[in-house]
């Protein structure tokens, strides 16, 4: 768990992969507007809970209750990439009275189906997790071309990402079974009973080719007064690619947050 920073409290949720590590752009740059409180999920390296599998889904949704009791913070802005952002999602639908505000982030859709390259994964892995390393450039490469300039930065861009990867690695088969635990959560559910002010955040159309842009965009639609702001030049992994506009975005919002707190605690 890492908790930096000083100001308002923003709770960053990883995706997928489990490591808050990944993020670590991200939480330099967030870190500048708000107290920044990261963890790894739950069963990861770094995370101190075991996963129960009679929680199912509700492991990570507890797992944001621990943290939060852990740092001492009461009510806190929540903000979740990717599969992150559907822990989120339910975190904000339960307990609106600690949430000051959510972000998602490249979120997957409440409806969303893995497709056929996915399913396959799925049923194995370990066996198939060298051919989905293989095709990252290809989904990932386009929009690292678009966020930088040069083919050095790209290519220095390349290396810190890979290091970070090989210093916190992630576990196939855990990421498998966090994709089977979407199906049994009603996540349009959740959507009606979020009353927090919410941001959606996506890359650009066509440059995330993990998460289609329309379908996080959605949320926008689904959730009462939420609104949604393009992270320009980027697709799945604008947090770390570009990671100072994204904290701006995100920083920005959390202190909106705050002043509109204040001002309805401020007597007239």
């Amino acid at each position: 768990m890492i908790d930096v920073g000083s100001g308002p409290p923003l709770l960053l949720i990883p995706g997928v992969q489990g490591r808050w590590e990944w993020m670590e752009p991200a939480v330099e740059s967030l870190r500048r507007h708000c107290r920044v409180i990261s963890f790894s999920l739950v069963g990861d390296t770094g995370s101190d809970r075991r996963f129960d599998p009679a929680r199912g889904f509700d492991n990570y949704v507890d797992q944001v209750e621990d943290v939060l009791a852990h740092v001492g913070v009461g009510a806190a802005a929540v903000c979740g990439v990717s599969f992150g952002g559907l822990v989120a999602l339910q975190w904000a639908a339960r307990r609106p009275e600690r949430t000051k505000g959510l972000i998602l982030v490249s979120t997957p859709p409440p409806d969303f189906t893995p497709g056929c390259r996915i399913q396959w994964y799925l049923r194995a892995p370990r066996l198939l997790s060298p051919l989905f390393a293989v095709q990252s450039p290809f989904r990932l490469g386009p929009e690292i071309w678009r966020a930088f300039d040069s083919v050095g930065d790209r290519i220095r861009f390349a290396g810190r990402y890979l290091a970070r990867v090989a210093r916190s690695p992630f576990s196939p088969t855990r990421m498998a079974e966090r994709a089977r635990l979407l199906t049994a959560v009603d996540f349009d559910e959740a959507c009606r009973r979020v009353s927090a002010p919410t941001l959606v955040v996506t890359g650009e159309p066509g440059l995330d080719r993990v998460v289609p842009v329309t379908g996080t965009r959605s949320y926008a639609n689904r959730i009462s007064g939420a609104r949604h702001q393009t992270l320009e030049r980027t697709g799945h992994i604008g947090l770390v690619t570009r990671p100072g506009p994204f904290g701006d975005i995100v920083g920005r919002f959390v202190a909106e947050r705050t002043l509109d707190a204040e001002t309805i605690r401020r007597p007239a």
